[in-house]
């Protein structure tokens, strides 16, 4: 994979609104409009948490108040069925499609897919197990850093070229 300066990326996240004819409008839309690539989320809401309507899985404020995190990430999740078939949509109207995983299980299902680099999420960037699954696909990594000081963002990078990252990105 070769990135140019600067290399735009679309991201779709949950903006589909539970559409997989919507996912593939905003994918035509980032070409369209000269993104160099689309960003998808690979989860479910098993893979992020429990399924528990205790005070400490509900959100108190803001947009989502009232929902416990279970049900937020199982609406707001690209459903896996729907990631080949965009992935192979990307392909044929001649966009790279890729994802950030937020688990080592979504990394298994993205390499089934050929996802050709990935992104961590900087609240995933200290979840040195995930960074390490990642790093051993010797893909690129674009890494956030948003939430991270220099300490864990040093041990995050030596921990992906301990397990074989060649080309880190880092976002600040």
């Amino acid at each position: 994979m070769k990135f140019k300066n600067p290399y735009i990326i679309a991201e779709i996240s949950g903006n589909h609104c539970g559409s997989f004819e919507k996912a593939k409008k905003l994918i035509k839309c980032a070409k369209i409009n000269g993104a160099d690539a689309v960003k998808l989320q690979t989860y479910t809401a098993d893979m992020m948490t429990i399924k528990s309507s205790k005070n400490y899985f509900k959100i108190n404020d803001g947009l989502w108040k009232g929902y416990d995190l279970w049900d937020l990430y199982n609406k707001a999740h690209t459903p896996l069925s729907w990631h080949p078939k965009l992935f192979n949509y990307a392909k044929e109207i001649g966009i790279t499609l890729f994802s950030t995983p937020f688990s080592e299980e979504a990394v298994d299902y993205l390499e089934k897919l050929n996802c050709p680099f990935y992104k961590v999420a900087s609240f995933e960037m200290t979840d040195h197990s995930l960074v390490e699954k990642i790093s051993r696909t010797k893909k690129p990594i674009i890494i956030s850093t948003g939430m991270a000081n220099l300490q864990e963002i040093e041990a995050t990078v030596r921990i992906a070229k301990k397990n074989g990252a060649k080309k880190i990105i880092l976002l600040y």
